[in-house]
């Protein structure tokens, strides 16, 4: 069994309030024979990567500065991405200076070290035109029916 090919997009301005209706969105697309562990893991990173757009790219421009999100789903691989209009940054080196681990204590960081966690892959590119885009990949398998 596979999953059934999709591709889709969503622009959302960058506003918290959002998110639910981001996540409803997305649930929608969720493929019958993935694990509901794995689909909460890219839930999960959705809503991070959603967020922080919104909280460090987007913080200091208006709320209508949009957000894209592509959904690809394919046989071997699901993969998010999120576009935002924010300065860019390296993802590498602010890795780098985050703890292996995730604190409950710690006052921030602890987004990135979750998605590079619960991704299998994470990448992060700066687009010539000005903005960015935070690539989250997760190799997946249906279970069988």
């Amino acid at each position: 069994m596979t999953f059934p090919r999709v591709t889709v997009s969503l622009t959302l301005p960058s506003d918290l309030t959002q998110l639910e209706a981001l996540l409803a969105w997305f649930n929608q697309y969720r493929p019958p024979t993935l694990p509901l562990e794995e689909w909460l893991k890219l839930e999960l990173a959705l809503a991070e990567g959603f967020t922080n757009a919104v909280r460090h790219a987007h913080r200091d421009r208006p709320p209508e500065t949009p957000i894209r999100i592509d959904l690809c789903i394919a046989e071997t691989h699901i993969e998010l991405r999120i576009w935002d209009r924010g300065d860019p940054f390296d993802l590498g080196a602010k890795l780098q200076t985050l703890p292996p681990q995730i604190s409950t204590d710690a006052e921030g960081g602890r987004g990135l070290r979750l998605l590079a966690t619960i991704m299998d892959e994470l990448a992060y590119q700066a687009i010539e035109e000005g903005g960015n885009c935070l690539i989250l990949r997760k190799t997946v398998k249906p279970t069988p029916q």
